[in-house]
């Protein structure tokens, strides 16, 4: 059973991966995004698309509201260590930190390792697959929620 910051316990073993798929701040180019969670959703999983302009604090509210397994944001505008920061602070802060945060854009490699330190678990750089993506949140968060 999953260990989860709502006191939940929703997901075990077999049931579907819940992943919320945002795209924060101020960026308007939502093609990868929605790409991205179509993906998961033909992949089996449940994704709610929160839709542009979200704020980390919308994000991480309807993360925590949908009983979420993983979040997976979307940034192309350059805001991504301010951004993915503070939906991982706000995660920690409303005890949901067991929830898997991953992204992707335009992330310059040099910044990887820094998010990875603040606790995002994966950053897709342009070029990667929908199917790299699918089999990592199954490998990744599927084991996170058994």
């Amino acid at each position: 059973m999953k260990a989860s910051g709502t006191g939940k316990g929703r997901s075990v073993m077999g049931s579907r991966i819940r992943v919320v798929v945002a795209k924060p701040g101020l960026d308007g180019h939502d093609r990868g995004a929605k790409v991205v969670a179509r993906a998961l959703r033909d992949a089996g999983m449940e994704v709610i698309y929160t839709g542009l302009h979200q704020t980390p604090e919308q994000i991480v509210e309807t993360a925590i509201q949908e009983d979420a397994d993983a979040v997976g944001l979307s940034v192309l505008s350059g805001a991504h260590m301010t951004l993915f920061r503070r939906v991982i602070e706000l995660l920690r802060e409303r005890s949901a930190e067991d929830m898997v945060v991953f992204g992707g854009g335009i992330i310059p490699e040099a910044d990887i390792p820094e998010l990875e330190k603040l606790g995002v678990s994966k950053i897709f750089t342009p070029g990667a697959t929908t199917q790299s993506i699918v089999e990592w949140v199954r490998a990744n968060v599927a084991t996170a929620v058994a």
